[in-house]
């Protein structure tokens, strides 16, 4: 079962790397290929859009088939392979086509995990788990900076996506040898999605679901590479640096918010906390968009840290789920969080190309991550807390 988890986290991995790489090599496509910041705000947005729907359909594949072959499967089609479609592409929308199906390949990974440790672990210790896993698998965000801008340096974006593709094609094989499904649940009842959705006290807690990664995935896998490129002028090496800052912060605050809810007793007013935090930052940069280099870094890292909320929130809803609808829970869960942000991704991207000026374009895109942060939280205020 370790070895199989190890495997899946390595999944996790790649799969934060591709959602966050166009930042730094946004740069090099527009030159190369000829794209547009909205072109790659539109192939951002069909990474999570194609994730995001695939999450029902995994969701009754971890219920009915088991986490192994869903995974191994997926991540071998969707995620070698749109990593190969992506070392060929010529177009703007071959970019797209191949972020669609890099999507596909990820929706599994992190919910695979999430089903072994809701059906083999103690409920009491999934919030660290799941945080854990997190934390870990922001090393692929990590990888996604600097060390992306060095290796197009020495490969160049083709070369380094062939090595991507290979390296995927390689953890999937591992996910399919190395993996154990869970002992089978006796015979009883199957329930559906629509189970979970009579569940009331989840639709106060979706709401949050649905914002808490908006800021930290939009900036740190998009907007951060043009902001600062635009705004003050930083190549892809600086770039590399700023969102490597980032990527760190997120990794600690994954880490961080892992274990606090047995220390507080409560997850609802972590969460609650953590993403009050970020909304104030939000707003600071929506006020000062060009304050300075360190400032604009600065809320950057703090949005990371406390923006890495995204397993207690899942730790949260999955409180109120049934053992037999777990798998449709945890993934009904990231439909809403990754559905979201691929939604914005793509919005901001308009946002960004309807203003009258860069600095304009960056305004409106802090502005919608403070609002729609605050209308979430509103919400979440009527919440019911619970833990394990």
């Amino acid at each position: 079962m370790r070895a199989g988890i190890v495997s899946l986290v390595l999944a996790y991995v790649l799969s934060q790397f591709y959602r966050a790489f166009l930042a730094v090599m946004s740069p090099v496509l527009i030159a190369d290929l000829g794209v547009s910041a909205g072109d790659l705000a539109d192939a951002s947005g069909m990474w999570f859009l194609a994730f995001a729907a695939m999450q029902i359909p995994v969701g009754v594949a971890l219920d009915r088939v088991g986490p192994r072959l869903t995974a191994a499967v997926l991540f071998g089609i969707g995620g070698a392979g749109g990593a190969a479609l992506f070392a060929v592409a010529g177009s703007a929308f071959e970019v797209k086509a191949a972020m669609a199906l890099i999507g596909v390949g990820c929706s599994p990974v992190l919910m695979a995990n999430y089903y072994i440790f809701a059906r083999v672990f103690s409920a009491r210790v999934f919030g660290t788990l799941a945080g854990v896993v997190i934390g870990v698998g922001s090393l692929g965000n990590i990888a996604s900076s600097l060390p992306l801008a060095v290796a197009l340096d020495l490969f160049g974006w083709r070369g380094s996506l062939w090595v991507l593709a290979g390296v995927s094609l390689s953890v999937a094989g591992a996910i399919a040898v190395l993996v154990r499904d869970p002992q089978a649940l006796p015979p009883g009842p199957r329930g559906s999605i629509w189970d979970i959705l009579r569940i009331r006290a989840l639709w106060l807690i979706l709401p949050i679901m649905a914002v808490n990664y908006l800021p930290a995935a939009g900036l740190r896998g998009l907007w951060a590479g043009p902001y600062f490129a635009d705004i003050y002028g930083m190549d892809a090496g600086g770039i590399g640096r700023v969102t490597l800052a980032m990527g760190v912060a997120m990794v600690l605050g994954n880490f961080a918010y892992g274990p606090l809810d047995r220390v507080f007793g409560t997850r609802k007013w972590l969460i609650f906390g953590g993403n009050a935090v970020v909304c104030a930052a939000l707003v600071a940069l929506w006020v000062l968009p060009a304050e300075g280099v360190f400032f604009a870094v600065l809320m950057l890292v703090v949005i990371g840290f406390f923006g890495a909320s995204f397993p207690m929130v899942m730790a949260h809803g999955r409180a109120f789920f049934p053992p037999h609808l777990v798998g449709r829970g945890v993934t009904l869960m990231n439909l809403f969080g990754i559905g979201a942000t691929g939604l914005a991704q793509v919005y901001t991207g308009h946002l960004k190309g309807g203003a009258e000026s860069l600095e304009a374009g960056y305004v409106a895109i802090f502005g919608f991550f403070a609002v729609a942060m605050a209308l979430g939280l509103v919400i979440y205020l009527f919440s019911q807390d619970r833990t394990d």
